[in-house]
């Protein structure tokens, strides 16, 4: 892994990321023609690591034919976050960070670092997704292709309320105390682990105890080990930086579409698929369905599993990952 520093940075709100660096790891080598980038952002319980999972010799997205940058969005603690920040910034005094910071500032990683003036691919899965968008709308000439699979183009008024209910429960943890504590609030993120839960899977995938096939034996096992993943992997205040920018997500905020929408999708130029899981129950299809309607070469290819959202997390569905490779390789063609 590799730090770009970028020093003091003005953010979409006014305000200033002291000291600011993004954390990356590439992947491959970068040719003499530079068009051979793949960039994977990553999602919202994701890092570099988790990333390497989408691709690989015998997949679509292959290091010894793409180089990949793999970014870690601010907020996940190795990007500039709560948990690392400058003194004056740490904790609950962190900034509020939008999409289009982080992109503005991968932009300045991909071009100042490695002088690449064009990406043949930005792709992800759920946030790391609604990022490849960010990235076509803001820098349209840059972006040859997007593939956003369970993801979108703007935070639905449905999300958000999704996202405030885990924050809810994060947060009512008295330990939390506005994101001014001394030790994790532990009862909050178990709560925050155990609601989310209920989300990231389809009612039919609990109705058909597909949970067994990740190896428990009843609900309770797996509401355990996501209470587990996020008291043992993830800062509270980090979690909540990116939740907020979760929330925020709106690729015509900002100056170029001054929030409008369809425009923002319209002026999109990358050849983009665009992969919804069908029971997916916070970035349904049809979110997907509006926006294919209004971008300029746009196709709407909807996986169909009752895995839900993470059906696209690696090793989930074999299917999927077939599906999600086939797409690579018709963009790439």
């Amino acid at each position: 892994m590799n730090n770009y520093e970028l020093g003091d940075i003005e953010l979409l709100s006014g305000e200033t990321l002291l000291s600011a660096k993004l954390a990356y790891k590439t992947y491959g080598a970068l040719n003499s023609d530079k068009n051979n980038v793949i960039l994977l952002p990553t999602f919202y319980t994701g890092t570099h690591k988790r990333n390497e999972g989408f691709f690989g010799a015998n997949r679509a997205i292959n290091p010894e034919k793409h180089f990949i940058i793999s970014i870690n969005l601010f907020g996940n603690g190795l990007s500039t976050s709560p948990s690392n920040a400058d003194k004056k910034q740490r904790g609950s005094k962190f900034p509020t960070i939008t999409l289009w910071d982080n992109i503005k500032c991968q932009h300045e990683l991909l071009t100042k670092n490695f002088n690449i003036e064009k990406i043949a691919l930005v792709t992800g899965w759920s946030m790391a997704g609604c990022q490849s968008y960010q990235w076509a709308a803001q820098y349209p000439d840059m972006v040859e292709a997007i593939l956003p699979f369970c993801a979108s183009a703007k935070t639905s008024e449905h999300n958000f309320v999704f996202l405030e209910g885990v924050k809810a429960a994060l947060c009512a943890d008295p330990i939390w105390n506005n994101g001014d504590y001394s030790s994790p609030p532990i009862e909050g993120l178990k709560a925050f682990g155990r609601v989310y839960a209920g989300w990231a899977f389809s009612q039919s995938f609990f109705r058909e105890k597909k949970y067994k096939e990740l190896g428990f034996k009843n609900v309770e096992e797996l509401l355990i080990d996501w209470e587990n993943d996020h008291v043992n992997n993830w800062d509270a205040n980090n979690l909540l930086t990116k939740l907020l920018t979760w929330q925020q997500n709106d690729i015509s905020t900002g100056p170029i579409y001054n929030n409008n929408f369809t425009e923002a999708l319209n002026r999109i130029k990358a050849k983009a698929i665009l992969m919804p899981c069908s029971h997916d129950l916070y970035f349904p299809p049809e979110d997907n369905e509006f926006e294919v309607k209004h971008m300029q070469n746009a196709e709407l290819r909807k996986f169909d599993s009752i895995w839900g959202h993470c059906v696209a997390n690696p090793g989930n569905d074999k299917n999927f990952e077939v599906a999600l490779d086939n797409a690579i390789n018709d963009l790439l063609k």
